[in-house]
């Protein structure tokens, strides 16, 4: 079967939830530069990761297939908390999440014949954690490149007590608004 897209992301999750609902996807990782801009909101600073993640891609292949490429975010007290550098900086996070709730921002961005966004805010709050579990998780080696240092659909699944608005928005890759997405460039998920 052809891929009905090109993904513009290495990451595992998001293939994976890609091929939950059904798209065949080939894979073209690009990598650019995702340092925020002074003063850039976590909204456009989301929005403007993916597109350009999804433009240098439609730029650097030669198919007519979309590209799909997604950023998220986990932001708290209005500052984008990145992936961790070490173990210190996963504690400086984890512990700044620890008996909070906070909001995961994941943008998606669609180029074909058009290009088409969309954004999903999710609230997620975390139980108090222990000095020891947060340096107990890290060497799990799951945080390790993840925005926020944890993962929802892993390990970390245990520190939430709460979540409203997209699972899998928090995963990589909203669901929902990727669906709308897709329909709008005439891929339908359920026919």
């Amino acid at each position: 079967m052809h891929p009905q897209l090109i993904l513009a992301s290495a990451s595992p999750r998001r293939s994976e939830l890609l091929k939950q609902i059904g798209i065949r996807h080939s894979i073209m990782a690009v990598d650019i530069d995702e340092t925020p801009w002074p003063g850039e909101t976590p909204a456009a600073y989301v929005e403007r990761v993916a597109a350009e993640k999804s433009a240098l891609c439609l730029a650097a292949t030669a198919t007519d297939l979309p590209v799909l490429a997604a950023d998220t975010s986990v932001i708290c007290d209005g500052r984008i908390l990145g992936k961790p550098d070490d173990l210190q900086h996963a504690i400086e996070m984890l512990s700044h999440l620890s008996g909070r709730s906070h909001q995961v921002y994941s943008a998606v961005s669609l180029r074909g014949e058009q290009h088409w966004q969309a954004l999903s805010i999710s609230e997620v709050r975390f139980r108090p954690l222990s000095h020891q579990e947060i340096v107990a998780y890290w060497q799990t080696g799951e945080p390790h490149d993840k925005a926020g240092a944890y993962a929802i659909q892993g390990l970390a699944s245990v520190f939430i007590e709460s979540i409203t608005g997209s699972f899998s928005g928090v995963m990589g890759l909203p669901l929902f608004e990727t669906a709308q997405l897709l329909s709008l460039a005439g891929i339908d998920i359920i026919q």
